[in-house]
């Protein structure tokens, strides 16, 4: 089974048949689990934030969300983000599918290895190639997508400063503020990852300050598009799991 952490958005596109209540050893996930039904393909969705979109980035049950869609069956997690752009060839409206990340955030739980079982996973290769390139072929039918991409994972929930986003954009293409530690954690249960970040803004580094309302405003004009990726990605997605994301632990365990 394929699972989705995303948008509401998504919704729309699954002939939901269960929602699912699953209690975790890491506490209550953003939702329940819709599972559904797409042109024969078992789906499930959580909404990262939450049905009412009432969890901050910085308070999202990260591993919950992974746990819980291990615990049913899910191998393969597609994250669809909201990402503001640092480079000016990545403009708003665009699509990004990232190959790797910087991580910027302070405070939160990144692991369920927190003993006595020690884990260490590499990291260096997070993203599912598989999925990215099967990604990237159904995406650029509906506009500019760029393949690869560094994402600069940060705290939240405010933006950055200018001298913040000055900064991020010798590292990094993209920033936002959910990948981390969604990613590790689906790396640490084998399961492959890969992401729709739909560019919404250029961030503090540009003349013009981020502000919210801009970002939900452009998130509502990419919203068909982002449901038609999903679609197309579903459509096409093969499910053998030829990459090598199942071997992540092998070798990690001291």
């Amino acid at each position: 089974m394929i699972g989705i952490i995303g948008g509401s958005g998504i919704y729309n596109l699954i002939e939901v048949e269960e929602s699912r209540k699953i209690d975790t050893p890491f506490g209550v996930p953003s939702s329940d689990v819709e599972i559904g039904n797409f042109r024969g393909r078992k789906v499930a969705f959580i909404p990262r934030h939450g049905k009412n979109h009432n969890i901050p980035p910085h308070m999202v049950n990260y591993r919950a969300n992974i746990w819980a869609m291990n615990s049913i069956g899910v191998s393969e997690i597609l994250g669809i983000n909201a990402v503001g752009s640092l480079k000016e060839e990545m403009a708003p409206g665009d699509v990004v599918v990232p190959d790797q990340y910087v991580d910027f955030t302070k405070n939160r739980k990144l692991t369920f290895y927190d003993g006595p079982d020690v884990v260490h996973i590499s990291a260096a290769d997070s993203f599912c190639p598989r999925m990215n390139g099967e990604l990237f072929e159904v995406s650029k039918k509906y506009g500019k997508t760029h393949m690869g991409g560094t994402y600069m994972v940060i705290e939240g929930p405010r933006f950055s400063t200018r001298a913040e986003s000055k900064m991020f954009r010798q590292f990094a293409d993209i920033i936002g503020m959910t990948l981390v530690p969604e990613i590790n954690l689906a790396n640490e249960m084998a399961m492959c990852y890969s992401m729709i970040a739909t560019v919404t803004d250029y961030d503090a580094w540009s003349e013009t300050a981020v502000e919210a309302s801009e970002v939900i405003k452009i998130l509502k004009e990419n919203e068909e598009k982002t449901q038609k990726i999903v679609e197309d990605f579903l459509t096409v997605h093969k499910e053998e799991r030829t990459c090598k994301c199942s071997n992540r632990l092998d070798g990690a365990r001291l």
